[in-house]
């Protein structure tokens, strides 16, 4: 059963992490991820709180989560309408996994930094390194 991914991100300048001066290796590798899912055929969709402000507008989970939370805890993560991850991005096995896709071996996988919130249980976890825009 293939399953819909949101990504909802803090405002960034763009989303690819290759903007400015500094390289946002976390941004690069999660659109490199999100590609791959797509490729797949599994359905991924990626919001940007400063261009795309009305998707957190129009999304009630969303809308709750800044409420309690606020913009600092984002990147977060939905599926099907189900928050699975808080405060950090996924890594290609869990997106994989989201999707109902195969999962692909991907060694070396790092752990979630401090502060990040894992809320649905995998066999992995990998996230930014400190949740910073590409800015």
């Amino acid at each position: 059963m293939m399953r819909t991914i949101e990504v909802f991100e803090p405002a960034l300048c763009c989303s690819t992490g290759v903007c400015g001066q500094d390289v946002d290796q976390a941004l690069v590798t999660f659109s490199a991820d999100m590609d791959w899912v797509g490729g797949q055929g599994g359905r991924i969709a990626r919001f940007n709180l400063a261009s795309e402000p009305m998707a957190f507008a129009q999304n009630d989970a969303v809308k709750q989560f800044l409420h309690v939370v606020g913009s600092g805890g984002l990147p977060l993560v939905l599926v099907d309408g189900v928050t699975v991850l808080t405060g950090c991005y996924p890594d290609r096995a869990q997106l994989a996994t989201w999707a109902g896709l195969d999962v692909p071996a991907s060694p070396g996988l790092s752990a979630a930094p401090e502060g990040a919130r894992l809320l649905a249980i995998t066999e992995t976890s990998g996230c930014c390194a400190d949740g910073a825009g590409c800015c």
